[in-house]
């Protein structure tokens, strides 16, 4: 970790420690949250909720998906969505076979843990959608891959922007694979990108198991929101086991 990433870390601990669980969890209670972020940013976008989380006794892991921040590969390398997806899937292919993981995804994530999702159904104890882009079953991820969404990902950091046919292609969701995991969609009425009629459109057509809400949340809810996001995750974990 670099001595930056490690003191920003560190105060964000400090300060949000008291808000955290007094005591830590049990084996039995301890869980793993996997947390995947939005397009154009990197792990490091979670620094706030991986303080609380692991301040809590809880094993977290922030992925890094293709080109972005530490990820060796550059933007150019990125040709296909196989291969921006690939660190989250390698990651939970090397996941022992009794593991079960709450994975979280953010935004573009939402594709990210779709796929997986659909690879690795008995690896996961429940998907949150955090704001974030959910195709399924009936809704082809190409439906919900839109200009507004390609405008926005060349404002911030560099990304392919791939035909929206590759995501027909990569992202095919099934009922019995992708429908077998239990879905919690976090709505964020404030969000100014993905906007709640957009969100509320998502729950309508492809309905997870559980909608909660972040009241007065944004886009950038693991940034405006900590302790509130960081209380709806551990519910929701301890909910779904």
């Amino acid at each position: 970790m670099e001595k930056r990433e490690f003191l920003t870390s560190l105060v964000v601990l400090i300060l949000l420690l008291p808000y955290a669980n007094a005591t830590l969890p049990g084996p039995k209670s301890k869980k793993h949250f996997v947390l995947v972020h939005r397009a154009c940013h990197g792990a490091w976008f979670w620094y706030k909720i991986v303080a609380l989380m692991r301040s809590s006794g809880h094993n977290v892991t922030a992925i890094d998906l293709g080109a972005s921040r530490i990820n060796p590969k550059q933007v150019l390398d990125v040709q296909h969505l196989s291969d921006y997806f690939s660190p989250l899937i390698e990651f939970m292919a090397i996941l022992p076979a009794d593991e079960k993981v709450i994975l979280v995804g953010h935004d573009y994530g939402g594709f990210a843990i779709s796929k997986a999702m659909e690879s690795f159904p008995e690896k996961i104890s429940v998907a949150v959608f955090l704001t974030a882009l959910m195709p399924g079953p009936n809704i082809n991820a190409s439906t919900v891959y839109n200009e507004d969404f390609v405008l926005a990902t060349l404002l911030v950091r560099p990304l392919n922007i791939y035909p929206a046919e590759d995501y027909s292609k990569e992202i095919v969701l099934s009922r019995k694979r992708y429908g077998s995991v239990r879905r919690v969609f976090i709505v964020s009425p404030e969000d100014k990108f993905l906007k709640k009629e957009f969100q509320q459109w998502m729950i309508k057509n492809n309905p997870p198991h559980e909608v909660e809400e972040i009241q007065g949340s944004g886009h950038m809810v693991m940034m405006s929101k900590p302790l509130q996001l960081f209380t709806k995750l551990l519910g929701i974990a301890a909910k779904y086991n």
